[in-house]
Formats: structure tokens, sequence, C-alpha cells
């Protein structure tokens, strides 16, 4: 019991509100539409995740696409069975290509939309960070102010106190323990996942340079 007590002093509403909610609150503010959702969406995957056997199984599973691309063509690409959602969508696109172009236009776009969806989630929990520490200056002043008021009562002072002293190392907490690791993390898993999402992608346009390349001349003999 005197351990609840005492983990108890540490916990108050007020302090949570100001700081948590107050950071909260800036950083939708400062964020796109749809980037609050992923980044709370992105806590997931960011503690399944590897991303060193993520690239070795998009590794494999291109392997075995360029294998029956380059024996039964590229239209065949998309029957090869992949576990990520984005090797199936690469196949598929690599499979219906009119042209090197037309995929190669589409892997760019798609990486710069990935890249701009992590830098979205990243960004909400960088401004977490960086609200909080400001929020919990905030905390404090308010409390301080709270204590100066009391002080021909000393019996009223001990709650503005508590006020300006956990609101400092919630802002602290929030800033360096959570949110600030959270998107460095993320960043991490983002600079990983686009590169080998960007190898896969080059590897196909390659693929479909070279059939593209070796059916134009049999056709031009066939006319």
């Amino acid at each position: 019991m005197a351990l609840l007590d005492q983990i108890g002093r540490f916990f108050d509403p007020i302090s949570i509100l100001i700081v948590f909610g107050g950071a909260l609150a800036i950083a939708v503010a400062r964020s796109a539409a749809g980037d609050v959702a992923r980044a709370f969406a992105a806590l997931g995957p960011m503690v399944r995740n590897d991303p060193d056997a993520d690239a070795a199984a998009a590794t494999r599973a291109a392997n075995a696409i360029e294998a029956v691309a380059q024996v039964k063509g590229i239209a065949c690409a998309d029957r090869v069975q992949t576990a990520g959602r984005f090797l199936r969508r690469a196949a598929f696109q690599l499979s219906n290509a009119s042209s090197p172009e037309s995929f190669a236009l589409w892997a760019r776009t798609e990486i710069e939309e990935r890249r701009r969806r992590h830098a979205g989630a990243i960004g909400f929990w960088n401004a977490v960070a960086d609200a909080a520490p400001a929020m919990g200056m905030i905390g404090t002043i308010t409390g301080l102010v709270g204590m100066f008021a009391q002080m021909d009562d000393p019996a009223r002072i001990g709650p503005p106190m508590a006020i300006a002293l956990l609101t400092t190392l919630y802002g602290i907490a929030l800033s360096s323990v959570i949110a600030g690791p959270i998107a460095a993390r993320l960043e991490r898993l983002s600079e990983v996942e686009l590169a080998w999402q960007r190898r896969v992608l080059d590897r196909f346009e390659m693929l479909a340079r070279a059939e593209f390349t070796e059916v134009r001349p049999i056709l031009r003999v066939a006319i």
C-alpha cells in the first residue's frame, strides 16, 4: 500500500491534461489530414516489424517474380504469391505495364506517396516531442502563479506546487521517453523500408525494359 501511495504522488489529472492534451492538440493542429490516424496506426507495425527480415523476404519474393517473368514474361509476374501488399501491387503493375516508362512512372509515384505518408506520421510524433516541454513549462508557470496566490495559507500551496513540478516531469517524459523515441524508430523503419522497396522496383523496371526491348524487334520483322 505504501508503494501505491508513493506512485500515486506522481499522478495528477490536471498536469496530464495540460501536458498530454496540450501537446497532442498542437501536434494535430500542425499535421495534415490523415497524418494523425497514420501516426497512431503506425504504432503496431513499429513494435512488430523487423526491417531486416522484411527486406530479406522481399528479396526472396522479388527473385521468384523475376524468375517467372524471365521464363513466361512479365504478364505472368502477378501469378507469384507474395505475402506483402506492396509486392502484390508492384507485381500487378508490372504484369499490366504497357511500357517500361509507364511502370517507372507508377514506381516513382508510389515511392513518393509512401515517403510522404511516412513523413506525415513521423512529423506528428516529432510535433508532440517538440510541444511537450513547452506545455510542461506552461503548467509550471501556472502552478507557480497558483502557489504565489496561496502564500498566505501554506496548507493550500501543495496542489499548485504539484502541478508546477509534475507538468515539468510529464513534459520531459513525453518528449524524451515517449514521442521522441517513437519518431526516431519510425524514421529508421521508413528509411529501411523505402530502401528495399526502391531496389525491388528498380529490378522490376529492368525486367520491363528487357522484355519490351526484346519484343519490339520481333514485331518489326513480323510486320
